[in-house]
């Protein structure tokens, strides 16, 4: 099944399809790039729910006539279907406890940092875009519950800078999904970096570890990211 062209649709103002970006990219995984424009409302026409992901959602693959759907699901697919490679970054790591450590977190994040950021990010950046006014009750919220859970992410997970990864001493595919969705406040104009520098440092850590393809995923969230919060220079 290796040997079938490995198709991955995907738009990069979205946070899981950033992290399964960086994950082909750096793994050096054959596959056909196909983006897909979320603004114009690609992903619900009916040749792409009939042919490529019948739930009109990215990111997804289409492998050979195999289709499938969800982050965690292509992820664990790639693993079982090419492997990642010397493990260098340790993506997915051999190591039975490390292992448990990234499906922990991929476990935990769908209700946690998944849902605070993008809840914030939706309601903030994306309701004025189709004219609708914002309820300050509900942003300061919707903000609240954000930064109570980066605050836990801070403290729990990089075990308040002991840690310097996720899942141990090496970048895993836990850090690079946390870091795109972490990532995705900045564009409504929230720095989840402010006040928590340990994981500032770890930001930092995981787009060293992953570039150039960091930034390559990130570039356009740069670009809609408000002035007043620092972005890197990317070519």
């Amino acid at each position: 099944m290796a040997t079938k062209t490995l198709k991955y649709y995907y738009d990069l103002l979205s946070q899981p399809s950033r992290a399964l970006y960086i994950l082909l990219e750096q793994t050096k995984i054959p596959h056909q790039k196909c983006p897909v424009a979320l603004r114009k409302f690609e992903n619900k026409s009916q040749e792409f729910i009939e042919n490529v992901n019948r739930f009109g959602k990215v990111p997804c693959i289409v492998h050979g006539d195999f289709k499938l759907a969800e982050n965690i699901a292509i992820f664990r697919y790639l693993e079982r279907e090419f492997g990642f490679g010397d493990q260098k970054l340790s993506w997915y790591p051999q190591d039975r406890t490390a292992r448990a450590r990234v499906d922990e977190y991929l476990e935990w994040q769908h209700a946690e940092i998944r849902a605070q950021c993008a809840q914030y990010f939706l309601y903030v950046w994306i309701r004025p875009l189709v004219g609708l006014e914002l309820d300050a009750a509900k942003v300061d919220r919707l903000k609240q519950k954000m930064m109570d859970c980066l605050d836990v992410f801070e403290k729990e997970w990089l075990e308040g800078g002991r840690k310097p990864f996720l899942a141990g001493d090496k970048v895993s595919y836990a850090d690079v999904l946390a870091a795109c969705e972490i990532e995705q406040p900045k564009l409504a104009g929230f720095d989840p970096r402010v006040g928590r520098p340990n994981l500032t440092a770890w930001l930092d850590r995981v787009r060293a570890q992953t570039n150039p393809h960091y930034d390559e995923a990130h570039k356009i969230a740069y670009k809609f990211t408000p002035k007043e919060i620092p972005t890197p220079k990317v070519d």
